[in-house]
């Protein structure tokens, strides 16, 4: 029996084109034109395979969905997971979080989710950091006072370093957790997430609420795309030893 092959990268990402947004800089001030009627603009930063984009845009039905991968392999499987729904009000960027400014206007986002981003350990690569303190700023540029970031990671340093930098950048702290799940599943699960939830391994999650700052702390702009600086040295120094 002669086995099927699986369709290559290219032909998946073309039955999912109407999902994917190749000049987002097009739409910065418009992205509500995708869909008039939303009440809301979500915007995900690393939905790698789509799991909570899908199941989260699904509950939404009245939020525009915007999310953003670097990885077309993962992207790929998230738009398929949202075609698979029949959901019409996700859309996704191969972009990267240093040019938000660039992709939106400001106060246009209400909800920013950062999911189980990659914790840069060393010292010398902090500022790569989505929640290093300049990060926090650059989402300022683009969240309506009173807009929301939530923030998972199952790392403890950096969630820990990340409880630290969000009053910096002008934010309130609240839902403040180092175990989300232990009574129980709450919310939408990554992929990710679920396989350490099976391990046992605590999820920790906080949400951060745009106060109003006069002035307004300063943006420094973020060098290049992240893939263009050197990998980190996991056998450096922990977040909490550096900080």
């Amino acid at each position: 029996m002669r086995m099927r092959k699986k369709p290559n990268l290219a032909a998946r990402m073309e039955k999912c084109a109407q999902l994917l947004i190749t000049n987002p800089m097009e739409y910065r001030g418009r992205w509500r034109e995708l869909k008039p009627d939303a009440k809301e603009v979500r915007l995900e930063l690393g939905c790698g395979k789509g799991r909570f984009t899908a199941e989260t845009a699904e509950q939404h039905p009245n939020a525009l969905y915007i999310a953003i991968e670097r990885v077309p392999d993962a992207m790929i499987i998230a738009m398929e997971r949202c075609q698979e729904k029949g959901l019409s009000n996700v859309f996704f960027i191969d972009g990267d979080a240093a040019l938000l400014r660039d992709y939106f206007a400001p106060e246009e986002v209400d909800f920013l989710y950062i999911n189980f981003c990659d914790p840069w350990p060393s010292h010398k690569h902090s500022r790569r950091r989505l929640t290093h303190e300049n990060f926090l700023v650059l989402y300022r540029g683009i969240l309506r006072e009173g807009g929301q970031i939530h923030f998972k990671t199952d790392n403890h340093d950096l969630f820990e370093y990340s409880l630290f930098q969000f009053p910096k950048a002008g934010y309130t702290l609240s839902e403040i957790t180092r175990n989300l799940h232990e009574h129980g599943i709450q919310g939408v699960m990554t992929d990710y997430e679920e396989k350490f939830y099976n391990l046992g391994t605590p999820i920790n999650r906080c949400v951060g609420t745009k106060e109003h700052m006069d002035p307004e702390p300063e943006f420094h702009p973020i060098a290049g795309p992240a893939q263009n600086h050197p990998a980190p040295d996991i056998q450096e120094t922990s977040i909490a030893e550096a900080e």
